[in-house]
């Protein structure tokens, strides 16, 4: 499992619809949302808030960990 903001971010992308694709390189995994129609990478070992915010930004899903 993930560690840092990983699970949060998960469970949030999960609630969302995102769906994982496939395992991409290094601690990255790829993810498809059906909000923006468009896959992103998001990596297991997010220790920034800021770079999860990011993350679900590009998944267009508007919340954001506090």
């Amino acid at each position: 499992m993930g560690s840092g903001f990983y699970p949060q971010l998960r469970a949030i992308l999960i609630n969302n619809g995102c769906t994982f694709v496939r395992n991409g390189k290094g601690s990255h995994e790829i993810w498809l949302s059906p909000i923006s129609g468009k896959t992103f990478p998001v990596a297991v070992t997010i220790m920034a808030r800021h770079l999860a915010n990011i993350i679900l930004k590009q998944a267009g899903i508007n919340q954001k960990l506090a």
